[in-house]
């Protein structure tokens, strides 16, 4: 059976009333939004007890609990009491959401005029008051519709939000030599409440041999082998994966413990190999297509940002190193001629050695793109095995050209003085070859050199970065402030400087 790791938002709705306003006009817009939500296919249940006092809050409160809410909308569809309205959020456990009623018509603005527009700025003033974090759109007065959107806005937020806060993250083994710039303090998971398991490689190997004979490894083997079709190039080592996969689906059952989710970050090499006979790469990337990330080489941040963006996307999701330049004939022969938008410093190439899920490889046939296939690690194998050898445990990569459309590419991350920060950026993989290795794309993020030198390489970020296979700039962008993340950066338009940018350069 899938494992189940991504939550399921059940958004409710409670609308509040200031006592010496009319208490219909709240519950009559309540229930307008209800029927507009319905619309767009948000399910949003009604919480009937209208909020005009604090017993009120109270018992609001436990009404959306026992009907299974796990996200609030809280709507001021009049001007709202501001201490009962806050308690709310206090009160409930889960992500609260904050929107107002726009005033209806011009021809009933006595009975029929809410100034929900001005409660909001109250609203605001004591959640501050109370330290408390909530939703709040970018404009959030509306109408039913209106609102209907800003709700639709908030749902992957709030899946994200729910992940993180029943997440545990379990390791096994220390970062690889000379990769320390993906070590990074672990204070910053429990800041924002995820937990974490760090173990032995040892323990991986002693679960990974007691699967040996395991009953469903013919299965799961047959499944890899109906995925990957043609690109089934090593039949051999489909048992041998499927023992592994077998391996780290069970831990993450036995292991959760309180925890509802979970998502992984191994050691990879050079142990890895010799030891277990082949490399991790094509079942990190099965896990990650189901919503359970397993990052590469112990990166317990790219772990924890692949993990938000599969909460936000519903999507398969990959980890990649920022890797290197395209070459510049390359792109006078590729790219220029088709892409006049960017320049040679707008893009750059997204590499890694095989964990890419096989659902966002390419599968065109009508073009110089690698299509997936399992592989060897090149550069392991150099390593590793007997020069000139076939390789034999360097197998196991999942390797082709990652498929065109729109991406973002983002990081969470603790600096070594344990502070939260996170970069942002939308851009898009280009339909161009590589001509290169690995699971490997052609990037273009506008602006790209000057976010590399004045966010990734000022910031003191690690090569690793999470792609997530769609825009959701706006989302991941309300994750980290409500997760409390005051530095967050993204790619500055040309004109618009970076701190500490040579404005003469």
């Amino acid at each position: 059976m899938q494992f189940k790791n991504i939550p399921e938002v059940k958004l409710g709705i409670i609308a509040v009333s200031r006592d010496c306003f009319i208490r219909s006009l709240s519950e009559r817009r309540r229930a307008a939004i209800v029927a507009s939500c319905k619309k767009i296919g948000i399910d949003l249940c009604e919480v009937k007890t209208t909020v005009e006092n604090e017993p009120d809050a109270v018992k609001a409160v436990a009404e959306a609990q026992k009907a299974g809410c796990n996200s609030l909308l809280v709507f001021l569809g009049n001007f709202g009491p501001e201490t009962p309205e806050t308690i709310i959020a206090r009160d409930f456990k889960g992500p609260v959401m904050y929107a107002a009623a726009a005033e209806e018509t011009g021809k009933d603005l006595v009975d029929g005029r809410g100034d929900a527009f001005c409660g909001m700025l109250n609203c605001s003033y004591n959640l501050g008051l109370r330290k408390l974090k909530a939703y709040i759109p970018e404009y959030p007065v509306g109408t039913a519709d209106d609102i209907a959107a800003m709700v639709k806005d908030f749902v992957p937020v709030a899946r994200a939000l729910l992940g993180l806060s029943s997440l545990k993250i379990i390791t096994f083994g220390p970062r690889p030599q000379d990769f320390f710039a993906c070590n990074a303090p672990i204070k910053g998971l429990y800041d924002i409440g995820v937990e974490i398991e760090e173990n032995s490689e040892l323990d991986l190997l002693v679960a990974y041999k007691a699967h040996q004979g395991d009953k469903r490894i013919d299965a799961v083997a047959a499944d890899m082998e109906k995925e990957l079709g043609k690109g089934n190039t090593y039949p051999d080592l489909l048992k041998r994966m499927a023992q592994f996969e077998l391996t780290l689906r069970d831990w993450a059952e036995q292991h959760r413990g309180q925890r509802q989710y979970v998502c992984f970050a191994d050691k990879c090499w050079p142990a890895f190999p010799q030891q277990f006979g082949f490399e991790p790469c094509y079942v990190n990337s099965r896990l990650a297509s189901e919503g359970i990330p397993v990052a590469c080489e112990v990166d317990i941040f790219g772990a924890l940002s692949e993990y938000i963006a599969a909460c936000i996307t519903e999507d398969a999701v990959t980890l990649l190193d920022i890797n290197n330049s395209v070459p510049a004939d390359l792109f006078a022969q590729d790219i220029k001629p088709k892409y006049p938008q960017y320049t040679l410093t707008d893009t750059f190439m997204g590499f890694h050695c095989g964990n890419t899920p096989f659902c966002k490889l390419t599968r065109r046939q009508d073009c110089n793109q690698r299509l997936g296939a399992i592989n060897y690690q090149i550069i392991q194998h150099r390593l590793l095995e007997p020069q000139g050898s076939q390789p034999d445990f360097t197998r196991g990569t999942l390797e082709g050209d990652i498929q065109e459309g729109p991406i973002t590419f983002f990081r969470l991350q603790s600096t070594p003085d344990t502070v939260l920060h996170a970069y942002v950026a939308e851009g898009e993989v280009l339909p161009v070859g590589t001509r290169s290795f690995g699971g490997t794309g052609i990037f273009a993020i506008p602006q790209m050199g000057r976010f590399y030198r004045h966010v990734l390489i000022a910031g003191r970020y690690p090569h690793h970065g999470a792609v997530a296979f769609a825009h959701v700039g706006k989302a991941l962008w309300s994750v980290f402030s409500l997760l409390g993340v005051e530095d967050i950066s993204y790619n500055q338009p040309a004109g618009v400087l970076y701190k500490g940018e040579n404005p003469f350069a």
